[in-house]
């Protein structure tokens, strides 16, 4: 079964970035949508169905949590999985997400199988959810 993604991060290197890692799991992926800052997620999320949505925190006009709160708050949405990907560390911020709602929390920089694991856990067993080579992410970082 293909999953539908969502990114959202300010920095269009990292939106990339965080694609490719994706690719490079093997994770079998529908469609990838991009979206800049929490504004634009609802915005693309309106048209789009995403199976889980990964999320910076700081961004402009509305940040990772305000964009949690919301997609938590709505009932068609509310069962998203939304996971933090952000340099953020702070103890009583990555334990509000979660409380909030958060499905998971990666910290950057990241190791590809770090995203490749939380998808995993998410969305489905190693089997259903991810091809059989793995090699190109072996000892990468990003």
């Amino acid at each position: 079964m293909a999953y539908n993604i969502l990114v959202v991060d300010d920095s269009l290197s990292m939106r990339a970035i965080i694609k490719k890692v994706i690719a490079m799991s093997g994770f079998d992926v529908g469609e990838i949508a991009e979206a800049g800052n929490g504004l634009e997620a609802l915005a693309k999320l309106e048209d789009f169905w995403a199976d889980v949505v990964l999320s910076d925190i700081h961004m402009p006009e509305m940040d990772g949590i305000e964009l949690l709160k919301k997609i938590k708050s709505d009932p068609l949405m509310a069962s998203m999985p939304v996971v933090m990907i952000t340099t953020e560390s702070r103890d009583e911020v990555v334990s509000g997400a979660l409380a909030m709602g958060a499905a998971g929390y990666i910290k950057k920089p990241f190791r590809p199988e770090d995203i490749k694991a939380l998808l995993v856990e998410i969305l489905g067993g190693e089997d259903d959810a991810v091809g059989e080579d793995q090699s190109e992410s072996d000892d990468c970082d990003f």
